[in-house]
């Protein structure tokens, strides 16, 4: 059986009915040709970090970056039934033809499913550019190797793996900075293209707030030729442009300046010589077939239209089988396709109805010329996007017909003469100085009659006629003219105008020397993601529409300005998207290209640590640490916490809505309402829900971190008459002090500790339901599955985790409080050599400060 596995149902459907007698089944199409079934677009998706290691489900700074080791897809949710009718089919096919669209992402998502199902058998391509039945045909009568594209798909794999490497670790870091800073409610998803693309309307709109209009002055002056008069443009020289009338830009500014000039032009002697006179014959090309982009730039400036928008009209153009492909980056036609000139072109004739400017277009059209537009050296999986050979005869949506129409007119236009014209530029010397014209005579209007150009600025000369003279013939001096202009800052950024620059990036990067290096890139992005990152933006707050005019929020301005210029200058995502499109064509591997984002999201990680965020309004600072408060929702109700936690653990209780700093007056009030006092320090106590049931702890913590369990309601001060009660009931009793023992759970498991604490900090592993008194015993089990020896004690060294990172601690603690950094899953013998609770006669690290006591206190069973 040969299969055919198709991107979506609505291109199955078509494929089905050229390939004849198609009979509908559940998930399949079975046809004379074989069976053809469908995904959904990606069925598969990559996990989230939570499947790689269930603690990455919380998100913490410490355990970033996540970079997997084995990468894992699942099936999407909504694509399972689907799935499952793939997978059945594959297994049931001897030859499998792979129908995805002709590109990055079409060729990936078969792939991977072939892939993750562990297919073995031959696949072969399907190349569909349009979906009219001759166009299928053809494609399916040139089958070829899906191992061809092997390279696009490793290119489409490096993307994803890339997105997912900088967008999960990256948001994860700077969410976290911000909460750090108090942004408490705040998810920052950065990603790859998207960050540097909302930095573009950022820096945009900061340079337009900005902007001081400057006025300058220009100075033109009209000449007398034998033949005619003409006007040339002053052009100051270099040595001039270092005086103060003029600004770093070139730009005359002092007004009194220019008219003293204009006075030394209008002065006898007025005669003058043209220094220069060349003409240039030059030939235009029309503009190239549309890509997407070009596609959506154009409909932008026409008609006001967004890239989804056009994005939309143009996938169900393609549907209709009126357009090709239109997910499409090139702009050029292979020379097998000019077969189909002569039909596609009658068409448009025949489906055009106002007998207007297009309809003379599509009329005088040739089909035997061929533009720059037929390159088959261009050309990749697809081609650019031209009208199929159906002929329009259905009434067409507003927005679909105005894109057919475009699409249709690109088209047509190849098949007209190129606009052909002399372009005249004078040199003109008069009184020393320097003056500049220029000219055109049209020779053959060609392809330019039918296209509406936009009228020339008012300075723009290029469309004058000049007189005919040549090099060497005198001029006078007939009139001057100045006039006044200002400098206008660049316009805002429109969707379709972001498409451009996301496009032509390399207007855009940082570095200058990088500019010349990806002027021939395919910019940030793919034609088919650039206007859902856009929608994206604005979807989650970062971008607002006002009246067409894309404007960043305050959301936005915070990210871009806390993040580093590696990512929001597009500089580093250029050269990735260039590497992208090199890798698809064989230069470079994934494994390379991976280690290169390993490495730059590592980077940017650690820079999170520092991010420099605005401070909030209405911010609460830590009394403690001055860093930012947020309250929390906690099982004892609202409260206050450091968002510097674990380094400062501050709580506050919520007071009205604000944090109690007062902690004397809230448990003065607290007794005042009945509260028991603490024996300790004389402040109130409160009662807690804990992991080990409810207790009582001092409302002062953490000065006093008294804690007693719950009796009926009630602290239970008495620890003795408790520990009997306890040992009565069968508990065990502590051998060092003979308290009860209670079991408890802990961050490393279950164990046992004293009910004297903290008078008594006994604390034992549990060993089946009981107590482990019998450390040396336990010891030696564990160096006889691989432990390690503590050096110190020679007992076994059990790995451990830490509020400060993984550790390794002596199996005989409290009697030996051995501590050692955690280096490659191994105990770090070479850094400090073990670390000391105070009071012990042990040595100490030189080093040893607060936070190395507490890391050990944290290694304890206690909590």
């Amino acid at each position: 059986m040969r299969l055919y596995i198709a991107e979506k149902p609505s291109m199955a459907r078509e494929l089905a009915a050229c390939l004849k007698n198609p009979q509908k089944g559940n998930g399949f199409i079975r046809t004379a040709g074989g069976v053809v079934t469908w995904l959904v677009g990606h069925v598969l998706e990559q996990v989230e970090p939570a499947a790689y290691d269930p603690r990455y489900k919380s998100w913490r700074a410490e355990d970033l970056p996540i970079v997997p080791r084995v990468w894992k897809l699942q099936v999407r949710p909504n694509a399972e039934d689907q799935f499952r009718i793939v997978k059945r089919l594959i297994s049931e096919a001897d030859e499998i033809i792979h129908a995805g669209d002709p590109d990055r992402e079409g060729q990936l998502l078969v792939d991977e499913v072939l892939d993750f199902v562990g297919n073995k058998k031959p696949v072969k391509r399907i190349l569909l550019n349009a979906l009219d039945e001759v166009s299928i045909q053809r494609a399916n009568d040139n089958l070829r190797d899906n191992a061809e594209f092997f390279n696009l798909k490793q290119s489409a794999l490096a993307r994803s793996r890339a997105d997912w490497l900088i967008g999960m670790n990256l948001s994860r870091a700077y969410t976290l900075a911000a909460r750090r800073r108090g942004y408490d409610d705040l998810v920052l998803p950065i990603g790859r293209v998207k960050t540097p693309t909302l930095a573009l309307v950022v820096r945009r709109e900061r340079t337009i707030k900005n902007f001081k209009p400057v006025e300058f002055y220009t100075i033109r002056v009209t000449f007398a030729h034998a033949n005619g008069k003409f006007a040339a443009l002053f052009k100051p020289p270099k040595k001039m442009l270092d005086l103060p009338a003029f600004d770093a830009d070139g730009r005359l500014i002092d007004k009194n300046f220019a008219l003293e000039l204009q006075e030394k032009f209008s002065a006898a002697p007025t005669d003058g010589k043209i220094f220069s006179c060349k003409t240039v014959e030059r030939k235009e090309s029309p503009p190239l077939p549309f890509s997407l982009s070009t596609l959506q730039v154009a409909a932008g400036k026409a008609f006001g239209l967004t890239p989804q928008e056009v994005l939309n009209a143009a996938q169900s153009l393609y549907e209709k089988k009126l357009t090709t492909y239109p997910r499409s980056d090139c702009e050029f036609l292979p020379t097998t396709q000019f077969r189909d000139a002569p039909i596609i072109l009658r068409n448009l004739t025949r489906c055009g109805k106002d007998g207007g400017s297009l309809q003379k277009l599509f009329a005088a059209a040739d089909a035997t010329i061929k533009s720059r537009a037929w390159n088959d050296e261009k050309i990749s999986a697809h081609h650019a996007i031209i009208p199929t050979r159906k002929l329009l005869t259905e009434a067409l949506p507003d927005i679909e017909l105005k894109i057919y129409t475009l699409i249709a007119k690109n088209y047509a236009v190849q098949f007209h003469q190129l606009h052909v014209y002399d372009e005249t530029q004078v040199v003109v010397k008069f009184k020393g100085e320097t003056f500049t014209a220029r000219g055109k005579i049209i020779k053959q209007q060609g392809w330019r009659q039918f296209y509406v150009m936009p009228k020339p600025k008012a300075d723009d000369e290029s469309d004058t006629v000049l007189p005919p003279m040549k090099t060497g013939d005198v001029v006078n001096y007939a009139a001057s003219e100045l006039k006044q202009g200002v400098t206008t800052p660049p316009k805002h950024f429109t969707s379709s105008s972001l498409v451009e620059g996301m496009k032509n990036i390399h207007k855009y990067v940082k570095d200058p020397a990088a500019q010349k290096q990806l002027k021939d890139v395919y910019g940030i992005g793919t034609e088919a993601t650039r206007a859902a990152i856009i929608d994206d933006l604005i979807q989650r707050g970062f971008l607002k529409v006002v009246k067409k005019i894309l404007q960043p929020t305050e959301r936005a301005y915070l990210l871009i300005d806390a993040l580093p210029d590696e990512m929001t200058y597009p500089d580093a995502t250029a050269i990735w998207e260039d590497k992208l499109h090199s890798m698809s064509a064989g230069d470079g591997t994934l494994e390379d290209f991976l280690a290169g984002q390993v490495e730059f999201t590592s980077r940017l990680v650690a820079a999170a640590r520092t991010a420099n965020f605005a401070e909030p309004d209405g911010i609460f600072k830590c009394p403690r640490c001055g860093s930012a408060l947020v309250k929390r929702d906690g099982k004892n109700g609202e409260f206050w916490s450091c968002t510097n936690y674990p380094e400062c653990k501050a709580a506050f209780d919520d007071n009205h809505g604000k944090p109690d700093f007062d902690i004397a007056a809230r448990s003065a009030r607290l007794i005042a309402d009945g509260a028991p006092k603490c024996p300790r320090c004389g402040s109130a106590l409160v009662k807690r829900d804990g992991k080990n049931g409810v207790f009582w702890s001092c409302s002062n913590y953490p000065e006093c971190k008294a804690a007693f369990d719950d009796n009926h309601g009630k602290p239970d001060f008495d620890i003795a008459a408790r520990s009997a009660r306890l040992i009565a009931d069968g508990a065990p009793k502590c051998p060092r002090c003979g308290s009860a023992l209670v079991k408890r759970d802990g961050k490393n498991g279950v164990f046992w500790s004293c009910t004297n604490y903290p008078e008594c900090k006994a604390a034992f592993d549990d060993n089946h339901g009981k107590p482990d008194f019998d450390i040396a015993a336990r010891s030696a089990r564990l160096i006889a599955d691989g432990a390690p020896k503590c050096p110190r004690c020679g007992s076994a060294l059990v790995k451990r985790d830490g509020k400060n990172g993984k550790f390794w601690g002596c199996s005989a603690y409290p009697s030996c409080r051995a501590s050692f950094d955690d280096k490659n899953g191994k105990p770090d013998f070479d850094g400090k050599k073990f670390i000391s609770a105070p009071n012990f006669a042990a040595p100490v690290a030189a080093d040893f400060n607060l936070a190395d006591f507490e890391r050990i206190i944290s290694s304890a069973y206690f909590e």
